[in-house]
């Protein structure tokens, strides 16, 4: 039998290779599936917590709730306030100052720096705005508020976290533009003002800045 029987002619065309992962080597086929087992994995367990928070309490969810809201809370939190019979009506803004040592080793104090006109600043007339500068430091206030009493105390361990969170938020903003100082203390406050009603209406409603300071925290 001769040896070149099944051998290709010269210049014929090799069958093409199949599509997807079908054609990749074997190692490189272990490797993708590995990867689309670990990302399918962390979907469903994401999708597990997402459920277990906004179902009702069940016996499962209480006996994982120190789990589940480890994981949702903050980032992940879900809430109906954009369908609520009240939605929103004022305007709420996080600002911040603190409490620096210079150069020459003496503490000054700063003034109030809004930060959530810096984020509407960032995203305004933007066509693709950030979903941080969105988001991150309103949730994180949601999140402080709803966690704390009305004393200002925090509700358990996610009182806790809610402060660390927005802490953390708060220093990292200043750290940017603080860099020849050592930060000592910090200290955040609200600044609420209701929405003004239409000129059409007849409701009146009481426009003032309202502020709420919260105490000074470490840095």
């Amino acid at each position: 039998m001769d040896s070149n029987e099944h051998e290709p002619a010269e210049g014929a065309v090799p069958p093409p290779r199949a599509p997807g992962i079908a054609g990749l080597s074997t190692p490189y086929r272990v490797v993708t599936a590995l990867a689309l087992g670990v990302v399918a994995v962390a979907t469903c367990t994401h999708l597990a917590f997402v459920f277990l928070h906004v179902a009702p309490s069940n016996t499962v969810s209480k006996q994982y709730a120190r789990t589940v809201d480890g994981w949702i809370y903050p980032e992940f939190e879900q809430n109906w306030k954009l369908f609520a019979p009240n939605p929103l009506q004022q305007n709420i803004a996080v600002q911040v100052r603190a409490e620096v040592r210079d150069t020459g080793g003496e503490p000054v104090t700063t003034g109030w720096r809004d930060l959530s006109e810096e984020d509407g600043a960032a995203i305004r007339h933007s066509l693709l705005p950030s979903h941080t500068e969105q988001n991150q430091l309103r949730r994180a206030w949601d999140f402080f508020t709803g966690s704390h009493d009305e004393d200002g105390k925090p509700d358990g361990e996610r009182g806790e976290l809610s402060e660390e969170y927005l802490r953390r938020i708060a220093v990292a903003r200043l750290a940017e533009d603080h860099r020849g100082a050592h930060l000592l203390r910090i200290q955040l406050r609200s600044a609420t003002t209701a929405v003004a009603a239409p000129e059409w209406s007849t409701e009146k409603t009481d426009t003032r800045t309202y502020y709420r300071e919260l105490p000074w925290w470490r840095a």
